[in-house]
C-alpha cells in the first residue's frame, strides 16, 4: 500500500510540475531554476529519450501503457518479496503512468529540466522515476529472484539433486 501512495505521489508531482511549466513557460522558453545546473525549459517531446522515435508516438503510447500494465500485474501477483523490488516498481509504474498520460492527452510528452553545465536532452519527473527505477529492478531481479525459492527449497528438507554425469 506505501508504494502504491509512492508512485501516485510521483506521478501527481509529475503532472502538477508539467502543468506548471505548461501554463507559465511558453513553448522553448526557459527560466533558470538552479543557477549553474539547471533551467526550466518547456519542450515537447513527441519522442522517447533523447528525442529517439519521434514519428512513432503511437508505438510509445503502446509502449507505456504496456510497462504500466506489466507493472501493476506483476505488483499485485506478488512478484516482488522485497523493499527494494517494491520501491524499484513503484518507480517505473510512476514513470511510466506519468509520461502515458501525457501521450494520451497531447500527443507529446512536456520536458522540462535541462542541464546547463553540460549538454544532455531535456527531461521530466517521470523520466527520472524510470532512470532510478530501471536499473533498480535489474538489479534487484539479479540479485533477488529466483534466490527465494532455492532457499525455501532447501529448508523444507528438498535435497538439491546432483547434476547428471561424472
Amino acid at each position: 500500500m506505501l508504494y502504491a501512495i509512492l508512485a501516485a505521489a510521483l506521478v501527481a508531482v509529475d503532472q502538477l510540475v508539467k502543468y506548471l511549466v505548461r501554463a507559465h513557460i511558453p513553448l522553448g522558453g526557459n527560466v533558470p531554476f538552479i543557477p549553474r545546473l539547471l533551467d526550466l525549459t518547456y519542450v515537447q517531446n513527441t519522442g522517447a529519450a533523447f528525442s529517439m522515435l519521434r514519428s512513432h508516438t503511437w508505438l510509445l503510447t503502446l509502449t507505456s501503457a504496456v510497462v504500466v500494465l506489466a507493472m501493476c500485474w506483476l505488483i499485485t501477483k506478488g512478484f516482488f518479496k522485497n523493499r527494494l523490488g517494491l520501491f524499484s516498481a513503484a518507480l517505473v509504474l510512476a514513470g511510466g503512468m506519468g509520461n502515458l498520460i501525457d501521450r494520451v492527452l497531447f500527443g507529446f510528452v512536456t520536458d522540462m529540466f535541462q542541464t546547463t553545465f553540460m549538454e544532455f536532452a531535456v527531461f521530466n519527473v517521470a523520466d527520472c522515476c524510470i532512470t532510478v527505477g530501471v536499473p533498480l529492478l535489474f538489479l534487484y531481479v539479479w540479485v533477488y529472484v529466483g534466490k527465494d525459492e532455492k532457499k525455501e527449497g532447501e529448508a523444507d528438507g528438498d535435497p538439491q539433486l546432483p547434476p547428471d554425469g561424472p
